[in-house]
């Protein structure tokens, strides 16, 4: 089959690798759309703290954001789910340790990645394998974008139920890219009053088609109270940023991780009584993310600028963009074109 493959810093070819076989517990998925997100990037790029770490080495077979069908089951797994359309936790824990038994598996410290840590491979291929236990089944209003999107839609619902905030609340988002966008929908869907903090005009413009008239940069930002600010931005001065716009014992929830290490005062979270939560991955929101997305209640389809195929991978990983694409932060691959 085919898979995308990074060798090593800005180096990566579409090659013809074995399919996968099921393993006990385990299915086959024939992918059908998968995501590109800004890990993927850093993987491509060499940032990837995973590589310098020695939890992601070379060669890798990206890819966390997908969806697909069933194609073939292992041993132990119910026939049931051939032929069913699924996503699946990209967190896989060892289900032995204590985190795993509290439900914490995406913090086990022995976890597989799909797609980034250990050596899973990823969706940026034609087939996938999966444990049953990760698999999470996709209704028919969830289509293949939805269903692709389903993944960061999970980390934007655990970013915005970490804020802690209620309906007719205000909400600060730092960063309108797609997490930020995702979560700024969430929130919008549950009854809370969402600002968006950015600063080039084009993505502050694509904000405002979705339907969020109030959209800032750092000179135009009113002197509100914000009941909750969530970074979801790659800029290591931001979360200082929200510690001081916050308002005093409330929350500020980082889900974006920038290239250089962000500098707090911590004086200021304890003299404003602020908690900072941080979200790693989706884990724990993608049951409810499915339904929100199957309701309508969020359709963040309008996220996605394109569909391409394995072969551009690397033109976009680099950072080329065709004009006529438009705004929107969120590309799509077919595995099979």
């Amino acid at each position: 089959m085919r898979a995308f493959v990074i060798t090593g810093p800005r180096t990566a070819e579409v090659q013809e690798v074995e399919p996968p076989v099921p393993g006990r517990d385990e299915v086959v998925v024939d992918v059908e759309r998968a995501g590109v997100c800004g890990t993927d990037a850093e993987f491509f790029s060499g940032e990837m703290a995973y590589v310098h770490s020695g939890d992601a080495p070379y060669p890798i077979r990206i890819g966390h954001e997908w969806m697909g069908t069933v194609s073939a089951v292992g041993e132990g797994v119910d026939l049931g789910w051939l032929g069913r359309r699924v996503t699946a936790d990209t967190m896989l824990g060892c289900r032995h340790c204590e985190r795993c038994a509290a439900g914490r598996q995406h913090l086990c410290a022995d976890r597989y990645e799909i797609g980034i840590r250990g050596g899973w491979p990823g969706a940026l291929a034609e087939r996938l394998p999966v444990p049953v236990t990760a698999l999470h089944p996709l209704p028919d209003a969830v289509d293949a974008t939805l269903g692709a999107l389903v993944e960061p839609g999970g980390n934007a619902l655990r970013a915005f139920r970490a804020a802690e905030i209620a309906p007719g609340e205000r909400l600060l988002v730092l960063g309108p890219g797609t997490i930020g966008l995702l979560t700024a929908q969430i929130a919008a869907a549950k009854g809370v009053e969402v600002h968006l903090l950015g600063r080039d005009a084009p993505s502050l413009d694509f904000a405002r088609s979705l339907g969020f008239p109030h959209v800032w940069t750092a000179d135009t930002l009113p002197a509100l109270r914000w009941d909750a600010i969530v970074d979801a931005s790659t800029a290591e001065t931001l979360p200082a940023l929200a510690l001081d716009l916050v308002e005093p014992g409330r929350r500020v929830v980082c889900i974006g991780i920038s290239s250089d290490p962000s500098l707090l005062d911590t004086r200021t979270a304890v003299l404003r009584e602020i908690t900072i939560a941080g979200v790693l991955s989706a884990s724990g929101g993608l049951a409810e993310t499915i339904d929100l997305y199957a309701s309508r209640a969020v359709d963040p389809r309008p996220l996605v600028a394109t569909t391409t195929g394995l072969d551009d991978l690397p033109s976009i990983l680099a950072g080329t963009r065709p004009p006529e694409w438009g705004h929107a932060p969120k590309i799509h691959v077919d595995p099979r074109r």
